[in-house]
This record gives C-alpha cells, sequence and structure tokens, in this order.
C-alpha cells in the first residue's frame, strides 16, 4: 500500500464541532473549490464525485471514533482501491489539528501519475476543512 499524508493544519473549533460537520458528506462540498471537483452527489454516509486529474471516486464512512477519527473507503467504480482517514486532536480549547492520509492500492505505473494529483488534493481539502467556517450546534 502506498500512504500519501496532508498537511497538519489548526483549526480555530472544538474537534466536537469539525468532527460534527465532517461525519456528514452533504456538508463536503463547501470544503472543495468547484473549479477542483466537479459532479458532486452525496446521501450523507457516501459520495461521489470527479477529481481534476484523477477521475471519478466515490468515498464511503466506514468507522468514526468521536471528535477523533473518521475512516473512509473507497466506494464504487474507482480507479483504484483506497482509504482515507481524517484524523482529529484538540490541543486546546477552541484549538484542534486536523491530519488526512490516504492508503491506496497502486501499481508502480499509476502511482506515477497519480501522486501529484493525490498530494494536491490532500491539501486542497484540508486547507478548506482548516479554514471553514464553522457554527456550533445549539
Amino acid at each position: 500500500m502506498t500512504t500519501f499524508e496532508g498537511p497538519v493544519k489548526a483549526i480555530p473549533h472544538g474537534s466536537d464541532v469539525v468532527f460534527g460537520f465532517l461525519s456528514d458528506f452533504n456538508n463536503f462540498e463547501a470544503l472543495v473549490p468547484p473549479d477542483k471537483i466537479s459532479n458532486w452527489e452525496s446521501d450523507g454516509d457516501s459520495c461521489r464525485f470527479t477529481v481534476e486529474g484523477i477521475g471519478e471516486l466515490g468515498l464511503r464512512i466506514i468507522e468514526k471514533v468521536p471528535f477523533k477519527t473518521i475512516k473512509f473507503s473507497a466506494d464504487g467504480k474507482t480507479p483504484f482501491d483506497f482509504f482515507l482517514w481524517v484524523q482529529l486532536k484538540e490541543v486546546g480549547i477552541g484549538d484542534t489539528r486536523v491530519k488526512l492520509t490516504i492508503k491506496a492500492e497502486l501499481n508502480p505505473m499509476l502511482k506515477m501519475v497519480v501522486t501529484g494529483p493525490v498530494k494536491k488534493f490532500l491539501t486542497i481539502v484540508t486547507d478548506g476543512i482548516a479554514s471553514y467556517p464553522y457554527v456550533a450546534k445549539e
């Protein structure tokens, strides 16, 4: 398996607020620029979209550890099998760190083709998660 790690970013909100938001794919479309992701579809627990330079991908939530981790797997027809982890760590009140990791089953040729777009995707999504204006539910 090939591992791709995104940058660690600070979020000025509690991990409970961020976890609640990220646990629902209906919220994800707001995190990525429309010029990089297209054909977005979501039902809450799964989503499907097209990534520039990679192709059509689908994700399904397979595990949640409240306020710490959300694990996703490839769903449906995808160019390669992969897992995506969103890790959250609250380091202080209203101060959470986020990191995204993708583990993918890639042959050497495919790895060479997708490494750049996957790293770019991780950075774009991490930046979107870190800069999103979360609102705590009352």
